[in-house]
């Protein structure tokens, strides 16, 4: 795998749209094509090489490239942006976007990131140090299609509307999250290792949320059902099981109603 370094050195006034670095459009590129590359601050187009230094060549792939960003990239926005193999690094806190509608590959930010991460995701696996925005996972405004496939791990805390018509895939939320998980949820795991705000799991038809600390003002749509042991996360624990959302829209299979599953941790 070939290693391509990308330096903040003249940070940008505006926001930066970064849906150029990801390692697809790297790939078989040297260190000068890759500075050439198009990206936008606020409504003007200029080269990468403006804003950062390149060192590096991309691999003969996108599997075989990998990209580090170093300086502080909180008004980078879209790293990663519907990459589908090879891997990022960003050493320190990004914008927006991040990893939205991924099909595969890694990224890996190792401080925080902004809201609308992962939106739209297929597959690979985003890995966030810090803290995560709101949207986490979720399908973009006025879509009804959210994460469909792979891996978030947040290690900190969430914000609000995470998963919002989640479809598939796992998220992995390493402290609080916010009001709104996997609201319209139709798939997928959401797993929230501390205390959730409320309102979790409304309209949710499909699906699972595991909840280690409390839920705050928890929806009346869910009905107890039992206590279940179960491996979650590589952890075996005991859970209140939960289904719902009862007073919400049902859809039917081989004549059953289907509801989601929420589980609180004993």
């Amino acid at each position: 795998m070939k290693t391509i370094t990308l330096t903040l050195t003249n940070p940008s006034e505006l926001y930066i749209e970064g849906q150029n670095i990801t390692p697809d459009n790297f790939a078989g590129k040297k260190a000068a094509e890759i500075a050439a590359l198009d990206v936008w601050e606020g409504k003007q187009k200029g080269p990468l090489g403006k804003y950062f230094t390149v060192e590096g060549d991309g691999g003969a792939t996108a599997e075989e490239t990998k990209i580090v960003l170093r300086g502080d990239c909180t008004r980078v926005k879209r790293i990663g942006q519907q990459m589908t193999a090879g891997e990022i690094v960003i050493e320190g806190n990004a914008d927006m976007y991040i990893g939205g509608w991924m099909k595969g590959g890694k990224i890996h930010v190792k401080g925080n990131v902004d809201s609308f991460c992962g939106i739209g995701m297929e597959g690979g696996e985003l890995v966030v140090d810090g803290n995560a925005g709101h949207h986490l996972g979720s399908s973009p405004r006025g879509e009804w299609r959210g994460m469909q496939g792979g891996v978030i791990r947040v290690a900190g805390n969430a914000g609000n509307d995470t998963a919002t018509f989640i479809n598939g895939g796992t998220i992995v939320i390493g402290g609080d999250a916010d009001i709104h998980i996997s609201t319209h949820g139709e798939g997928g795991t959401v797993i929230v290792k501390g205390n959730a705000r409320g309102r979790v799991g409304g309209q949710m038809v499909k699906g699972d949320i595991y909840v280690y600390g409390t839920i705050e003002n928890p929806l009346p749509g869910f009905s107890m059902v039992d206590e279940v042991e179960q491996e979650v996360d590589g952890e075996t624990a005991r859970f209140v099981h939960y289904i719902g959302d009862l007073g919400e829209r049902h859809p039917v299979s081989r004549g059953k109603t289907v509801y989601a599953n929420l589980y609180t941790r004993l």
